[in-house]
């Protein structure tokens, strides 16, 4: 096989399906929403800021279409699914990757805290993923972004880790509710990836960072953190065609982390 054979193959992965990825403008969204677009792919992403979106749109490229809303609004939601309703009829790809989180001791939690991680990781993805269905026919593909945090006690995490062991209970119950429907439900669950959600979402500096990762590499075997692209691959492989016999299932990409 030439080069010229391997680029089509790649430039065509998801040629032509129609791929929303809620949280696409940093982070894991956006190398999945890069990724994806390179793959041939028609892209939407959604953000709550509209300046980190069109920072996006412009590093993205490829015709991204770019929607400011917050997933644990429902109002946002009918809005972005009826502009893709009109512009194409269908969605073949969800990728429910919007979510957030921050540090509170045990003692400490708030019900404001609770009340906001719950709608955004727990009620956010539901309804978008219900609002999703009408538009998704046989043969498409949801991906939940969920985490090894949902399965371990790491500390002052709780709120975080309990939303995101939500989503794992929801992937296995929608898989069954859907599978009359050949629509495949799968999650990602990344290990540590330094994204701007550090610093925004967890509020950590750039010494804390630091540390955490000088810390935390020696627990990795593959010795080392992950780039967001390669959850991204990841997440591209399970919506995709070469995951045609994979549902409910919950893909662990942490370099072995959690796996020894």
């Amino acid at each position: 096989m030439q080069i010229s054979d391997l680029t089509h193959l790649h430039t065509t992965k998801h040629a032509g399906k129609v791929v929303l990825i809620t949280g696409g403008s940093s982070g894991i969204g956006l190398a999945t929403a890069k990724r994806v677009a390179r793959e041939g792919a028609i892209v939407f992403i959604t953000g709550r800021r509209q300046t980190e979106l069109d920072k996006a749109k412009a590093d993205i490229g490829h015709g991204v279409t770019t929607f400011q809303g917050d997933v644990a609004v429902a109002a946002d939601l009918d809005r972005i699914f009826a502009a893709i309703k009109n512009m194409h009829g269908r969605l073949d790809i969800l990728f429910a990757n919007a979510g957030g989180g921050e540090f509170a001791v045990l003692g400490t939690i708030t019900e404001a805290q609770v009340d906001k991680y719950f709608g955004i990781n727990v009620k956010g993805t539901l309804f978008t993923v219900q609002k999703s269905l009408p538009l998704m026919g046989k043969g498409s593909a949801i991906v939940v972004t969920g985490s090894i945090a949902g399965n371990q006690g790491t500390p002052a995490f709780s709120v975080y880790a309990a939303t995101k062991a939500a989503l794992r209970s929801f992937v296995r119950t929608w898989a069954s509710d859907l599978k009359d429907r050949d629509i495949r439900v799968n999650l990602i669950a990344p290990g540590v990836v330094v994204t701007p959600a550090y610093k925004s979402e967890l509020g950590m500096s750039d010494q804390d960072i630091e540390q955490y990762l000088t810390d935390v590499v020696n627990r990795i075997p593959l010795g080392r953190v992950a780039s967001a692209d390669e959850m991204a691959k990841a997440m591209s492989f399970l919506a995709s065609d070469d995951a045609s016999y994979i549902t409910g299932a919950e893909l662990v990409v942490d370099g072995g982390m959690t796996q020894i």
